[in-house]
């Protein structure tokens, strides 16, 4: 059974208020061969720059320290990748570093941009994440994604992720769904909902309409999930600005932008099928130990934590953060996420995981309405909408792009720039796609407190990032 000490259990501590001032990121899609990756990476560190009001060169006068994330050097065909990038875009010789925590490449970068203000070594960090993922065939791609497993331990189940994401699928729906068609219908709802979302997103890659019958007729990748059951494979790139709080002024007076507090949390996990050890579960603070007591007579099969059917990255990533920034209760201190969609199957998982639902009640989530930005139920804003952006289904999964991407949308609510972004016609016109005629401003009015969930592999690695209205903070010494 898996102990934990109280110092490994304690909550980090930023030793100086740390803030995300602006972010930017280009185009997503299955290919942009008319531009090079250095192109992309400069799109979104100009749309940052444009968002409170500077030209890039201006911007780059205070960043010190550069974080860079792209997930696989196969794709781009560069070791190293991060060189290239620092050098294309004029910051040399400052220093920098190129992260690597698979599909959590993106989050990882912002834990380390913030880590490194919260410590004093800088007072401005670029964090910048990118994948070329439409030089190799795609086939060859899951190939190349599916390395990122263990080979003694995960690759036999199928050596692409769809499979190893099949199985949890199949022990969750046996546990928690009892293999019933509705929740195959409910899985599918989820899809519906991101690709619906993705069309009033002009970044998005896959826009679609369509309905929870589209999804179960789409073609099988590994059962019980479908071709519509999965993430994208996408081209792109996202970045963000992180300052100390002199700094953030500084760079945003003036400007539409306020700055947010930023606060990320982070956890692994190693899946080795058939041998998670078992241990207690790690509560958070809306949680007690008594509601789970039962959990494996209510769900015969559902008594062994974290068996084969949760993310103990996720929990443990939410463990910190939301200790961290003085959230009690997420469905009643935050106001949207954006949560990291692979499949179908693992948007359901992460409802639990953060606690948006206790274990095993992940589906009622959806099915009542409160993950959509209005009820379909009652015509009401959604209690805790999440994934307004597409999410990876629907808007994209440019693995070191993404936790950033979130991050971005996240941030957009809060300073109420969404429809600024998302119904920009000159924006629609230069990424070349037809705004629809029926488009909707996905703005969350009124949005304080946001959580985005950046995740690699079936759990290895997770971080969790809680943006905040400096002005709506839940915990003054925070």
């Amino acid at each position: 059974m898996i102990t934990f000490s109280d110092r490994q259990l304690k909550i980090p501590k930023l030793m100086r208020p740390v803030y995300l001032v602006t972010a930017g990121q280009s185009k997503f899609d299955r290919a942009i061969p008319e531009k090079r990756t250095e192109e992309l990476c400069i799109d979104a560190l100009t749309m940052a720059a444009r968002m409170i009001d500077k030209t890039p060169r201006e911007l780059k006068k205070y960043i010190h320290t550069a974080y860079y994330g792209h997930f696989a050097d196969h794709f781009g065909d560069q070791l190293l990748g991060e060189a290239v990038i620092h050098d294309r875009l004029g910051l040399d010789p400052l220093g920098n570093v190129g992260i690597k925590t698979g599909g959590a490449t993106g989050g990882s970068t912002l834990w380390e941009a913030v880590k490194a203000v919260a410590s004093g070594y800088s007072d401005c960090t670029l964090a910048i994440g990118w994948e070329r993922m439409d030089e190799v065939p795609t086939d060859e791609g899951n190939n190349y994604i599916s390395c990122a497993a263990d080979k003694d331990w995960e690759t036999p189940l199928g050596h692409i992720y769809t499979g190893y994401y099949a199985v949890m699928a199949q022990r969750y729906w046996q546990i928690f769904g009892k293999e019933e068609d509705s929740f195959r219908r409910t899985m599918a709802e989820i899809s519906v909902k991101h690709h619906e979302y993705a069309r009033h997103n002009p970044f998005a890659h896959a826009p679609m309409k369509i309905t929870v019958d589209d999804v179960l007729s789409s073609p099988v990748v590994a059962h019980p999930l479908r071709a519509l059951d999965c993430c994208l494979m996408s081209v792109g790139a996202a970045c963000a600005i992180i300052c100390d709080e002199a700094t953030a002024m500084e760079l945003t007076k003036g400007t539409k932008n306020k700055p947010l507090r930023i606060w990320v949390g982070a956890g692994s996990h190693t899946l080795r099928v058939a041998d998670r050890r078992h241990m207690e579960i790690p509560l958070l603070p809306h949680e007690t130990a008594e509601q789970y007591r039962d959990l494996g007579e209510r769900f015969p099969g559902g008594d062994r934590y974290p068996g084969f059917t949760g993310f103990l990255a996720t929990r443990m990533s939410c463990y910190y953060a939301y200790r961290m920034a003085g959230i009690q209760d997420p469905l009643e201190d935050l106001d949207m996420a954006e949560l990291h969609d692979a499949f179908t199957i693992s948007d359901i998982q992460s409802y639990e995981d953060c606690g948006f639902r206790p274990y095993g009640q992940g589906r009622e989530y959806v099915e009542s309405g409160d993950c959509y930005h209005t009820n379909p139920h009652t015509g009401q804003p959604g209690k805790l909408p999440s994934n307004l952006s597409g999410g990876l289904i629907g808007c994209m999964h440019a693995v070191g792009a993404t936790g950033i991407m979130q991050v971005f949308e996240c941030a957009l609510h809060i300073w109420n720039r969404w429809a600024e972004y998302h119904g920009d016609p000159g924006l629609w016109k230069e990424f070349r796609r037809e705004k629809p005629a029926d488009w909707k401003d996905l703005t969350v009015k009124g949005a304080k407190r946001t959580l985005a969930i950046s995740h690699a592999g079936v759990g290895s690695h997770v971080t969790a990032t809680i943006l905040m209205d400096p002005d709506s903070l839940l915990k003054k010494d925070a």
